[in-house]
């Protein structure tokens, strides 16, 4: 019964050419919107956005006993690269955190330097790299230092007949990791351009103005009875026509 009770209100109708036709006459609307969004995503990577810089130690991961002379096994080698994970999570640790804290003299808390520090296996070797990143390139690679500087102790202090070795110091780089201006740019630029896309698109869906006789014959296909002529206007002796409503022919939704 409900069903035999909906009216044409009840439906909507999305015109994708009139959606296609409002985006194309809008398409320099569309143009400015997203060069103008572009714009603001390079104004904050490279004036607003603190940039961030980071420094680079590497260790290497030894798990066996100092005194032994032979070279590495194999399945020496792939204990050590398992051992990299471990090695990292007591990196990490609160009490060893508080002592590159207070080697390194930087204010903060183990919290806040652990969210700084980055280690990972290079390459799936037993050498470990540890990044270290943060607003100051100098401050970055005293805090990977005082790291370096800690690390074999409170390895060999946690897990016995391993040890870890210093392969490569810390050095300031004073080019930043972050932010990327090339990638906040194209960030501002394809939101600006899926935004004002979308809202163009909405509207055009929600506009039920009739514009011209034309647009009831191709949109409904109904036969169209009588036109209502703009008198307040007048051309060569002919009149034109403004924003027409439906007139013998019925919207169908």
């Amino acid at each position: 019964m409900d069903k035999e009770n909906k009216t044409a209100q009840d439906y909507v109708i999305i015109d994708l050419k009139h959606v296609f036709d409002t985006l194309l006459k809008r398409v320099w609307l569309i143009a400015i919107v997203s060069l103008i969004t572009a714009a603001l995503g390079f104004s904050m990577a490279a004036f607003v956005v603190t940039p961030k810089y980071s420094a680079n130690i590497m260790m290497y991961v030894n798990n066996r006993g100092e005194t032994e002379s032979a070279g590495p096994s194999s399945s020496e080698v792939d204990a050590a690269q398992k051992l990299v994970k471990t090695y990292i999570v007591i990196i990490k640790s609160r009490t060893n955190l508080e002592k590159v804290i207070e080697k390194a003299q930087v204010p903060y808390s183990y919290e806040q330097l652990s969210g700084m520090i980055q280690a990972a296996s290079v390459n799936g070797t037993e050498v470990m790299r540890i990044t270290v990143t943060c607003k100051d390139p100098y401050e970055a690679a005293n805090i990977a230092n005082a790291i370096a500087d800690m690390m074999p102790k409170a390895i060999s202090d946690v897990i016995t007949g391993s040890s870890v070795n210093k392969v490569d110091s810390a050095v300031p780089n004073l080019n930043k990791v972050s932010p990327g201006i090339v990638k906040y740019t194209a960030l501002g630029f394809f939101g600006g351009f899926a935004l004002i896309v979308l809202i163009l698109t909405v509207a055009a869906i929600l506009d039920d103005t009739v514009h011209d006789e034309d647009y009831i014959v191709e949109r409904y296909q109904y036969p169209l009875l009588a036109v209502v002529p703009d008198l307040t206007e007048e051309k060569t002796g002919e009149h034109t026509y403004g924003h027409q409503k439906t007139s013998g022919a019925r919207r169908q939704k």
